[in-house]
C-alpha cells in the first residue's frame, strides 16, 4: 500500500504540493479573496490552514482533524469505515482486504458537503488508505452540484512538505502568514543542520509501522538527515515498504526509532516496549518512541519539531527537543525494558 496505516487508518502520510486539476468542477486559478468555506480531509492541511491564518475559514474537517484544538469545534464530514480498537496486525489484514475488495476506507458525509457548500476542498491524491479517495471527492461534488476547486496536496519529500504551506496560502489569500511561517520553519531546521554538521552521524532505523514492520518513507528520511544522522531504512521520497525483521539487523543502526502511523507518544511506547519484549529487534541497540502523529507522519508544520526531536536523540549533548514528543524505551546494551 505504500502509505502509513493507524489505529483508525488514516494519517494523511501523503498530502503535498500537487495542484493540478483532475475533475470537472475544479477551476484552475487558487481562490484569492478570504472569507471562503474551506473543507479539509487531511488532518496536515488542517494546521496548515490555522497555522497561515485560514482557520476562521475551515468548516468541515475528517474525525482525525485534532490539531489546533480549535479544529475538534468544525463539522466532521469525513470518517473511517473500520472499527476502533484493532491491533496493528488487524490493521493490517483489514486494510489490504478491503482494498483487495475494492471497499472503500472512509465515509464521505454528503449531506455535510451539501449544507457546507464549500468553496474551497483539501483532499490528497497518492494513497487511499490515507484520506477519501479523490474519485470519491470528485463524485460526490458532482452529485451535490458543487463547483467548489480541489487542491491535491502529495509531498513526498521535505522540501515539498514545507512548500505545501506556500501552496495553502496562496490558495487561501494568506500569501504573507505563509511565507513568514515557512520562513520559521526553514530557520529552526537550518539551525539544528548547524548544530550538529561538525559531529558524528549515527546510523538511525525508523519504524513507521510494527506489525508487519514497515521501513520510513516520503519525507521521513529528509528529517532524519536533517537531524544530524544517516536514514538506514527507506530513502527520502519513495514510499514506506514493508520489510523484515532481518532488515533492521542488517542496516547496522545505531539507534531505532519507533513512529508508528495514527499513534500518539503513548500507543507508540506500548508498541516500542512490545517489540523489545518479544526480542525482534537487535540487541543492546537503544530503542526510542515517538509521537508520530504529532511531528512525523501528518506532513505540516510540525515536522520541524520532529526534526529537533530526533536530533535530540541522535545527540542529546547539544540538541534539546521538544518536550513530551519522544520516550527512551531502551538504552545501549539494555536487553528489555
Amino acid at each position: 500500500m505504500g502509505g502509513m496505516r493507524s489505529p483508525d487508518v488514516g494519517t494523511a502520510f501523503v498530502d503535498g504540493v500537487g495542484q493540478e486539476g483532475r475533475g470537472p468542477l475544479r477551476r484552475t486559478a487558487p481562490i484569492s479573496v478570504p472569507g471562503v468555506r474551506i473543507v479539509s480531509l487531511l488532518p496536515s492541511a488542517t494546521e496548515i490552514l490555522f497555522a497561515v491564518g485560514a482557520g476562521d475559514d475551515v468548516v468541515g474537517v475528517t474525525f482525525e482533524c485534532d490539531f489546533p484544538p480549535e479544529a475538534r469545534s468544525r463539522r466532521i464530514v469525513s470518517n473511517t469505515a473500520l472499527p476502533e480498537g484493532m491491533s496493528p496486525r488487524e490493521i493490517d489484514a483489514m486494510v489490504r482486504s478491503r482494498m483487495a475488495a475494492g471497499e472503500d476506507l472512509y465515509t464521505l458525509d454528503e449531506g455535510a458537503l451539501r449544507d457546507i457548500d464549500p468553496d474551497l476542498v483539501l483532499t490528497q491524491d497518492l494513497c487511499a488508505v490515507c484520506a477519501v479517495d479523490i474519485d470519491e471527492v470528485d463524485k460526490a461534488l458532482e452529485h451535490l452540484g458543487c463547483a467548489a476547486e480541489v487542491i491535491t496536496l502529495d509531498p513526498m519529500t521535505l522540501e515539498d512538505v514545507l512548500l505545501s504551506i506556500e501552496t495553502v496560502g496562496r490558495a487561501t489569500a494568506h500569501p504573507e502568514s505563509a511565507a513568514s511561517l515557512l520562513a520559521s520553519l526553514r530557520h529552526r531546521t537550518e539551525q539544528v543542520v548547524l548544530t550538529v554538521a561538525s559531529r558524528d552521524r549515527p546510523r538511525m532505523a525508523v519504524l513507521e509501522w510494527t506489525d508487519p514492520p514497515f521501513s520510513s518513507g516520503h519525507w521521513v528520511p529528509d528529517m532524519v538527515t536533517a537531524a544530524g544522522a544517516i536514514p538506514v531504512l527507506g530513502a527520502s521520497g519513495e514510499r514506506s515498504r514493508e520489510i523484515e525483521w532481518a532488515d533492521i539487523a542488517d542496516s547496522r543502526p545505531a539507534v531505532i526509532v519507533v513512529a508508528p502511523c495514527g499513534y500518539r507518544l503513548d500507543g507508540a511506547t506500548k508498541l516500542a516496549e512490545d517489540l523489545v519484549r518479544s526480542g525482534v529487534l537487535p540487541p543492546g541497540i537503544p530503542v526510542w518512541a515517538v509521537d508520530a502523529d504529532a511531528a512525523f507522519v501528518r506532513p505540516g508544520p510540525r515536522v520541524v519539531e520532529g526534526i529537533e526531536t530526533l536530533a535530540s536523540i541522535a545527540h542529546p549533548d547539544v540538541v534539546s527537543g521538544p518536550p513530551g514528543l519522544s520516550m527512551q524505551i531502551r538504552g545501549a546494551g539494555v536487553g528489555s525494558v
